[in-house]
């Protein structure tokens, strides 16, 4: 099957300066999705990631196959993290029934690097994260999917497509970044 991406002004940016790229330099990404390589980069397929919830259900991210989804990396203890929720809520509340061109719905996979499992159940309960894939093995910085990812710093997020395939990453997903791009992908 031939999956094609198209990778509109609002969410298409240099690799060099991060700046939007024009309309003029838009262009038509054609991958055989079973040719695309497993990576960090836009445009591969992110690595599987599978861990336990608070109460021990393991979740993974192939599990939310079909879905726009936001692998987000962070931390009850992470100051910018916790004021990055709030965004995280807003965007989930607004897009979690949307479809996009390439994924039925919106939903976030957030990854903790917590110790403390009480902590991190705290800060979804205070930060009202609502949606149900929170997960953790609870090593903090020598948790395996910050190592896959690697991931230096928090909070960090990459956004996938329903067929799993990186389409966003970095502080373009921040704020109001995040909003902006999934909006560019919705359908009509």
């Amino acid at each position: 099957m031939i999956l094609k991406y198209i990778f509109t002004a609002t969410i298409a940016f240099s690799l060099m300066d991060l700046s939007p790229i024009n309309e003029n330099e838009l262009s038509l990404i054609t991958v055989q999705s079973d040719k695309v390589p497993v990576g960090l980069k836009i445009g591969n397929r992110a690595p599987e990631l599978k861990y336990a919830d608070p109460n021990g259900k393991m979740i993974s991210l192939s599990d939310l196959k079909g879905q726009m989804v936001l692998i987000d990396f962070w931390a009850s203890w992470c100051g910018p993290c916790r004021r990055e929720n709030p965004n995280l809520v807003k965007a989930y509340k607004k897009y979690k029934d949307a479809k996009f061109k390439n994924g039925k719905g919106f939903t976030v996979y957030s990854l903790s690097l917590d110790k403390s499992k009480k902590s991190w159940q705290n800060a979804i309960m205070q930060d009202g994260l609502v949606w149900s894939n929170h997960v953790s093995d609870l090593k903090a910085w020598s948790a395996e999917g910050a190592r896959k990812y690697k991931v230096r710093s928090i909070p960090a997020a990459f956004l996938i497509d329903g067929n799993g395939i990186i389409v966003g990453k970095g502080n373009s997903l921040r704020g109001g970044g995040l909003n902006a791009i999934l909006n560019s992908l919705k359908e009509g």
